[in-house]
């Protein structure tokens, strides 16, 4: 009997890998997507993306409650069951993950469960078993990083895996870095009640954001009882029989904070060791452990291809999913464009909610645009005083010589959901007067997209 095989066998099932197993599914192609964790969705679903949204909506429905008397609602006495938050979000990724499964069956996608590492360009190990394919597409995804003089002890220093396993609210905790998943940890905490600091080496929270944008979410964050700390490392972590007792500096100053928890949010690495990659003499890592890769997703080794947070690009799951069917369509031999990375959203769920796409200010003016800025404030849109959230702002920054829109930076409500205008905007490289002659529904949050791209030509109507 002829050994069985692959037109392509995916190595991980995360939001880039599953995705592009139904993708190949549909295209008619014979995919194994193999797996070492007994579910499928990798981090996104199990210890990121989805479990971290849940509980931030938990924090989002107790500060309406406590909000509830503006409103003229009156509450009784209201109180957090932990263990019924931490099923709820249990019981979403469990749904998502079978959901996973349910689409693998209907595209006659295979699952294998077990450590795939790769022996040669056309043959992966399965837990002992060897498999044969025409293409291989790597997508092991990543793993968070410890700081080299703090490690997380999964106790008292934990990483953003082990945060989604607590049994209880902590008293206090100290959160090391500010991007999004520090950032979004420190607004759940603080909201549940939690005493919460948060430490950043860069000048701002947020450091991928535009100055102004996370400018304003610092501003908004002190006041709904964070303490910031920016500028400031992280010397030293004590571990104590109550807590850890961790010695900050900031601008030269030290000072000793006494947390019961510290959350090390650092950053995470790539799962690039230990795969069989350097049986691959064409696959070449940088000296962080990505892969490099040329725009349609191929590796040096032919019929090799890496995707998600295993390569140099933004390390988010949407760009995870465009990257997997970009790579598979062109193992399909479909006619493909390359991701422009410039157009991938940046979403962070926080209470401010804060998105962007395309460049800030800083970055269109180093790539030697010309540029316009036009902008509106929340707290003069009618949606927003109406849901009692009118903090933050919307930013564009546009060509001055074609009135193209560059960019669109959001920090307020449901800005998450509203980066998606600004999203197709660039994608249809509109113009800002397009937009701005583009008829927004009143009374909605959507309509400061429209004032801001008025703006840029100086004629926002309620500003």
């Amino acid at each position: 009997m002829a050994e069985q095989q692959y037109d392509v066998l995916i190595i991980g099932s995360g939001p880039g890998g599953y995705v592009a197993g139904i993708r190949a599914g549909q295209l008619g192609l014979k995919v194994g997507v193999i797996e070492k964790d007994p579910f499928l969705g990798g981090t996104c679903l199990h210890r990121g993306c989805i479990p971290t949204k849940s509980l931030l909506e938990n924090a989002d429905i107790w500060q309406k409650i406590q909000k509830a008397k503006d409103f003229g609602i009156t509450v009784g006495d209201v109180t957090i069951d932990f263990s019924q938050v931490q099923k709820r979000k249990q019981s979403v990724v469990d749904n998502n993950a079978k959901g996973i499964e349910f689409l693998f069956k209907k595209n006659k996608v295979e699952r294998i469960t077990g450590f795939g590492k790769v022996i040669d360009r056309n043959t992966v190990e399965v837990d002992g078993k060897k498999l044969k394919t025409k293409n291989i597409l790597l997508a092991m995804g990543s793993v968070p990083k410890d700081l080299p003089h703090i490690k997380a002890d999964g106790k008292r220093i934990i990483n953003s895996d082990h945060i989604l396993n607590l049994d209880h609210i902590p008293a206090s905790m100290l959160v090391i870095g500010a991007g999004a998943v520090g950032s979004e940890f420190a607004s759940i905490f603080s909201r549940f009640g939690t005493k919460t600091t948060i430490v950043e080496v860069m000048p701002q929270l947020l450091p991928i954001e535009d100055e102004e944008i996370a400018k304003e979410f610092t501003r908004i964050f002190k006041k709904k009882g964070v303490d910031v700390l920016t500028d400031a490392k992280v010397l030293s972590c004590e571990v104590t029989d109550s807590g850890v007792k961790s010695v900050v500096e900031t601008k030269g100053k030290q000072q000793t904070i006494e947390t019961e928890l510290v959350l090390s949010a650092t950053g995470r690495g790539p799962v690039t060791s230990n795969c069989g990659l350097e049986n691959l003499k064409g696959v070449q890592l940088d000296k962080r452990g990505y892969i490099s890769v040329d725009p349609l997703m191929r590796t040096g080794e032919p019929n090799v291809y890496a995707i998600g947070d295993i390569v140099p690009t933004p390390a988010l799951a949407h760009c995870a999913s465009a990257e997997g069917i970009l790579a598979v369509e062109h193992i399909a031999g479909k006619e493909v464009r390359p991701i422009n990375y410039d157009h991938v959203p940046n979403a962070t769920y926080t209470d401010p909610e804060v998105a962007s796409v395309g460049l800030t200010e800083k970055k269109a003016k180093e790539r030697g645009y010309d540029v316009k800025i036009g902008k509106f404030p929340f707290t003069a849109n009618s949606k927003a005083k109406i849901v009692g959230e009118a903090s933050g702002l919307v930013k564009y920054v546009v060509d001055a010589k074609y009135d193209e829109i560059l960019g669109v930076h959001i920090v307020g409500p449901k800005a998450t959901e509203l980066i998606v205008e600004a999203c197709a905007a660039l994608e249809l490289e509109a113009t800002s007067e397009s937009i701005a002659k583009t008829i927004h529904a009143h009374p909605t949050l959507s309509e400061a997209l429209m004032e801001a791209a008025e703006d840029v030509a100086g004629h926002a109507i309620h500003y």
